[in-house]
C-alpha cells in the first residue's frame, strides 16, 4: 500500500512537470513566431527583400524597409494624396523654349506654366527637375524622382516594355493630362498611378493651352511692367533726361558707368516710373528682383524708393562688372554687365563660351552677341558647351542696343530712332581702350574731377 500511494505521487509530480514543460514549448513557439511587418503601402516587408535581393542591391545593413519602399514607389508613384500631403509636385522637363527655361529667376515655358497652374490647382508648389532627354525622364520617373513627365510624350512610347529610338527600355506609362496635338503626344505618369492620372485628365482642357500661350507673351512683352511714366526726355534745350538726373550723377561712380548711360538703362527697366513693377516681381526705377534687393541689402520696404533703388542698382552693376574681369577694355565690360543684368550671367557666359568656340573673340560684345542670339536655337542651347540652356537672346540683345542707342541720343549724337537703326551706338562705349567706365572721352577729365575718381 505505501508503494502505491509513493508510486503515485511520483506520478503526480512527473505529470506536474510535464505541463509546465509544456507551456514553456507554447510560449517560447509563441515568441519566436515573426511578426510581419507592412511597408506604408501594405507590401510585406520580408515578401519585397527577397524579391529585390539586398546583397546584390549592395546593402550591407541589410535595412529592407527602405528597399521595399523604394520599390513600391517606384512601381506605382507618389498619389494625389501623397503629393498633397507632400506640398510638392515634382515636374520632370527637358530645357527649351516650348518647355521650360528661366527668365528673370523665374520658369517660363508653355509646359511649365501648365504644370504650374495643375500645381495650383492641388494646392502644392512646383519643382522642376531638369534631364537631358526622354531616357532620362522616364528613367527617373520609373525610379521615383518625379511624380510627372510635363512633356508631350509620343505615345508609342507606351506600357509594355516596349524600346526606345535609343534602345534603352521604356518604362510602364500612363499618358494623361496635356496633349496639344489630339492624342498623338501627351504628358505621362508612372503606370499605375491612377488616382494623380485621373485628376490631370480631369484637369486639363484642350483651350488651356491657347490661353497659356497669350498669358505667356503678355509675360514676356514689355506691357507687362506696370508703367505710369513716358518720358525720354524731360527737357532736350537744357539737357535734363529726368527728375532723377541728380541720382545717376550721385551713383554712377559707384556704377563705374557715365551718369547719361545709367539714365539710358534706367528709361529702358522702367521709363523713369518708380513704382514700376513686373509680373516677376522686379520693382521701382531699376526694375530689381526681390532676391536681388536681399542680396544687396536693399529691404522690400525700401525698394520703390528712388534713391534706395538706384544706390542698389549701382552697386549691382559694379558686381556684374566684376564678374567680367576678364575683360579687359572697361567699355566692353559695360556692356557685358548690362546683358548680364538684363539676361542673367550665367547665360553671358554661355554666349561667350560658344563665341570661344566657333573662333570669335569672347571679351569682344558686337562678337559674344550673335552667340546670344543663337541660344534661342536647339543646336546651340543643347551644345556641350552650354551649361545654363535656353535664353532669350533676341530680348537681351535687344535691351543692350536701345540703351547704347539712347544713351547716344542723351549725349547729344544722333537720334534714338537713327542710333537704334544702325547708326552711332554710343559715345565710343565698346570701341576700344579709349572710353572710361563707358563715359565719353571728351568729357573723362571733368569727369574724373567731379567725382574723385
Amino acid at each position: 500500500m505505501l508503494f502505491f500511494c509513493t508510486f503515485a505521487v511520483a506520478m503526480r509530480k512527473k505529470l506536474y512537470l510535464y505541463a509546465l514543460y509544456s507551456l514553456f514549448l507554447l510560449s517560447s513557439c509563441a515568441d519566436k513566431k515573426p511578426q510581419q511587418e507592412l511597408t506604408p503601402w501594405g507590401t510585406p516587408v520580408g515578401e519585397v527583400d527577397g524579391i529585390d535581393g539586398s546583397e546584390e542591391d549592395g546593402n550591407a545593413d541589410g535595412d529592407g524597409l527602405d528597399d521595399a519602399n523604394g520599390k513600391a514607389n517606384r512601381q506605382r508613384g507618389f498619389s494625389l494624396e501623397d503629393i498633397q500631403e507632400n506640398g510638392e509636385l515634382i515636374m520632370l522637363t527637358v530645357n527649351g523654349p516650348t518647355t521650360y527655361y528661366d527668365y528673370h529667376n523665374h520658369g517660363m515655358g508653355l509646359q511649365y506654366l501648365l504644370c504650374e497652374k495643375f500645381a495650383q490647382q492641388i494646392g502644392v508648389s512646383l519643382r522642376v527637375e531638369e534631364c537631358k532627354d526622354t531616357t532620362e525622364m522616364i528613367q527617373r520617373l520609373q525610379k521615383g524622382e518625379g511624380d510627372i513627365i510635363a512633356v508631350p510624350l509620343p505615345r508609342h512610347i507606351s506600357k509594355g516594355g516596349k524600346t526606345l529610338p535609343d534602345g534603352n527600355h521604356a518604362a510602364d506609362l500612363q499618358f494623361c493630362g496635356v496633349t496639344p496635338d489630339s492624342g498623338k503626344t501627351q504628358w505621362a505618369v508612372i503606370g499605375g498611378n491612377k488616382s494623380l492620372a485621373d485628376t490631370l485628365n480631369g484637369w486639363f482642357k484642350p483651350k488651356m493651352i491657347a490661353e497659356v500661350k497669350k498669358e505667356e507673351s503678355f509675360l514676356l512683352s514689355t506691357a507687362s511692367i506696370r508703367r505710369h511714366v513716358y518720358s525720354p526726355f524731360l527737357n532736350r534745350s537744357k539737357g535734363v533726361i529726368s527728375r532723377y538726373d541728380h541720382l545717376f550723377m550721385r551713383y554712377s561712380g559707384t556704377a563705374r558707368m557715365d551718369w547719361r548711360l545709367m539714365a539710358a538703362q534706367c528709361y529702358q527697366e522702367s521709363c523713369f516710373d518708380a513704382n514700376a513693377k513686373s509680373w516677376a516681381g522686379a520693382c521701382g526705377l531699376m526694375q530689381i528682383m526681390p532676391s536681388t534687393a536681399s542680396h544687396l541689402g536693399l529691404p522690400m520696404s525700401a525698394i520703390h524708393d528712388a534713391e534706395a533703388n538706384v544706390a542698389a542698382a549701382a552697386r549691382y552693376m559694379a558686381e556684374l562688372q566684376g564678374h567680367f574681369s576678364d575683360v579687359g577694355d572697361p567699355g566692353q565690360r559695360v556692356l557685358f554687365a548690362l546683358a548680364a543684368y538684363n539676361g542673367g550671367f550665367h547665360h553671358i557666359r554661355d554666349a561667350m563660351a560658344l563665341t570661344r568656340k566657333h573662333g570669335g573673340n569672347s571679351h569682344n560684345w558686337g562678337d559674344v552677341r550673335e552667340y546670344v542670339l543663337r541660344l534661342s536655337q536647339p543646336a546651340y542651347y543643347c551644345d556641350p558647351a552650354v551649361k545654363y540652356g535656353y535664353m532669350r537672346g533676341t530680348e537681351t540683345a535687344d535691351y543692350v542696343d536701345r540703351i547704347r542707342a539712347r544713351w547716344s541720343e542723351y549725349c547729344g549724337g544722333a537720334s534714338f530712332h537713327e542710333s537704334y537703326r544702325g547708326g552711332s551706338r554710343g559715345p565710343h562705349i565698346g570701341r576700344g581702350t579709349d572710353s572710361f567706365h563707358g563715359a565719353p572721352v571728351k568729357s573723362k577729365r571733368n569727369y574724373q574731377k567731379k567725382y574723385h575718381i
